[in-house]
Order: C-alpha cells, then structure tokens, then sequence
C-alpha cells in the first residue's frame, strides 16, 4: 500500500472512499474554503496547479488604466477563506510585483483569513546583500512590501540566496527543484552514472555537492572573476571532467554568458556532453543566440516562468513541470500538514 505522502492529489473520482478512510486522506478530496488565483505573469502554471487540486481557479479581472496603474477586481467572495495567489517574478516583472501586492491587499480587505502568496520565482532576488557603496539591498525592500501589503505567509522555490527568508517576519517555505531535477537526470541521462555534477560559480557549490551525493557521483566547480554585473572575465575549472558527460547545476540563467562559458571550459576539459540544468531560466537578451551557438546537449528548466515561447526559438531547451510540487505544497499548508516532505521527494 502506497504511504499517505505517496498519493497523488487528484479528484474525487480517482481513490475509492474505503482507500481514503484507510489512509485518512479524505483531506485531499476535500478541501473547503480554499481559494485560488492567478496573476497575469504565469497563468499556465496556475491552471496546472489548480487542476493537480481539483479546484477551479477564482475569478479575477486585472486591467491597466490609460496612464498604466494596474486594476484588480477580485470576482468572487474571500470572506473568510484559506487563499493562494500565484505570481512568478518574470516578465514585466514590475508590473508583476505590483500586481501581486494589489492582489493581496484586495483579499485581506475583504476579510481573507489568510493570504498565502506562491512566488515560484522571487523578484529581485539577485539583490540580496550591500555589495558595494550606496547598493540597494532590494530582495529586503520586496519582503517588506509583500508583508504590508497583507500576505501571511510565502512559497517559493529555488531562492537565489536561502537567508531572503530571514528578510520576512512572516513563514516563507522555500520549496527544492532538487529531487525533480535527480528524478530527470536517471531517466533522460542514460551516463549519469559516469557524470560530473559542475557548478559554474563558487555559490552554487552546496547545491552541487547534495546532487552529486544522491547520484554518488564527483562533482567539480568553475571559478569565475567577473570585472562587471552580466560579463565574465576568467574561468578556472576545480575538478576532473575528462571523459564524462558534464551536467552544470545553477539556479538562475539570465543572458546564459555564465553557462555557455563554463561549457566551453568543460568542453576543452575533454567532457563527452554537457547539460545545463536551471531551476528558473530567464533567458533574456543574448541568451537565446548563446545557447543555439553552444555546445549544450540539452538546457533544462524548470516552469517557474513560462517557457514556450523561447522552446520555439530554441530545440535545446527542454522542461521539468514542478506543478505537482507547488500544489502539494499548498494543499499541506492548507490542512496543516509539514511540508518538509517535499524537499527530498517529487509528489506522484
């Protein structure tokens, strides 16, 4: 008999009423005054999510003005109600920001009992620390804003620097695209065994080292100098690649100069293939063009932010779906449940 955290959330119809009294997960069928809504930024991602729950998502209408203010009308009552509203920080993402905190203003003045805000990808999370003189610390500055504005509690994912938590005085589960990216690489990767797990910075080297471990296979790092924000200077490759497939882990891609540098010094280091694997790929800019000219196997990704539109432009990338994960996470938050589960396991 599958364990309880076993089941996947799905709908009525799909465990047989003895089976949910045996496992007492009549909780996941059933999940009274719950409300969720999408923001404008990932719609895809909150249809997935809703329909993983067997819920529909709540009405809302969001329109600009003329002079651009940003217009939320929420089409439904809250009173009294458990709501999530979904918003990644990608696109516009000012106007993602702002959106979001209208959002949860409205729901915690019409009386919302608590306000839960899932932030796949967190804005501004780049800007975490007072790197040089008269630096904004901006990640601090958004964590203020969600709290005024009403939120009572965040899910995200993948934050760029894990201590933005500390920024909130409010809980904030900060979800892993870890087991989802160990489930990927023993299915697609059929030489995992025989890999190196690279990280293309010193930041990421925790990350690599737990992925590494779980496969049991090395892991190397790329040390890199940059002279400026977005442009690398030098990069030093710490570890043995000779002859394995390489598979670079980072959690964010911007303009792709970091990853398309360090596969080319993994390339020259005499690795068979190389993979990039992202949890949130931003691929603004160049990035597109860079990874098209590099030698990449494959640039996987997570559906953070919406990636249909670049998959057109680019046969390369290829899409890890972490809905599942994201509902699980609001449905044991719902009924009170940990979701520490979720941090070492993919949902069914």
């Amino acid at each position: 008999m599958q364990s309880p955290e076993a089941v996947r959330v799905c709908g009525p119809s799909s465990i047989p009423r003895r089976q949910r009294e045996k496992l007492n997960l009549g909780s996941l069928v059933k999940m009274p005054n719950i409300k969720i809504f999408s923001g404008s930024s990932h719609q895809d991602l909150s249809q997935k999510i809703t329909e993983r729950l067997g819920l529909e998502l709540g009405k809302v209408v969001t329109k600009k003005f003329s002079n651009q203010e940003t217009c939320v009308e929420i089409g439904e009552s809250v009173r009294g109600e458990d709501v999530y509203i979904v918003q990644s920080g990608c696109g516009e993402i000012n106007d993602s920001l702002m959106e979001l905190l209208i959002m949860i203003n409205a729901c915690k003045i019409a009386s919302a009992s608590r306000v839960t805000a899932v932030i796949p990808c967190f804005p501004y999370a780049r800007q975490d620390k007072k790197d040089k003189s008269r630096a904004p610390i901006s990640a601090k500055l958004v964590a203020n804003m969600l709290s005024i504005a009403g939120a009572d509690h965040i899910i995200t994912m993948d934050l760029h620097a894990s201590q933005i938590q500390g920024f909130f005085d409010i809980p904030v589960d900060n979800l892993y695209a870890e087991p989802a990216v160990l489930k990927w690489i023993r299915e697609n990767i059929s030489e995992w065994r025989n890999c190196t797990v690279v990280s293309p910075d010193a930041g990421g080297a925790k990350r690599v080292t737990s992925i590494a471990d779980h496969l049991n296979v090395d892991f190397a790092l790329i040390h890199k100098e940059r002279k400026k924000a977005n442009e690398v200077d030098r990069m030093v490759l710490v570890g043995d690649v000779k002859d394995r497939v390489a598979i670079l882990v980072d959690d964010m891609a911007d303009t792709c100069g970091t990853i398309c540098h360090a596969a080319d010094k993994l390339l020259s280091a005499g690795a068979t293939r190389v993979y990039a694997i992202l949890t949130h790929g931003i691929f603004s800019g160049p990035a597109i063009a860079r990874i098209n000219g590099g030698g990449f196997e494959a640039v996987v990704v997570t559906n953070t932010i919406p990636q249909e539109d670049k998959m057109k432009h680019c046969p390369k990338i290829q899409v890890i779906d972490i809905s599942m994960i994201l509902a699980e996470a609001i449905r044991r938050t719902h009924n009170g449940e940990s979701v520490s589960y979720l941090f070492s396991h993919v949902p069914l």
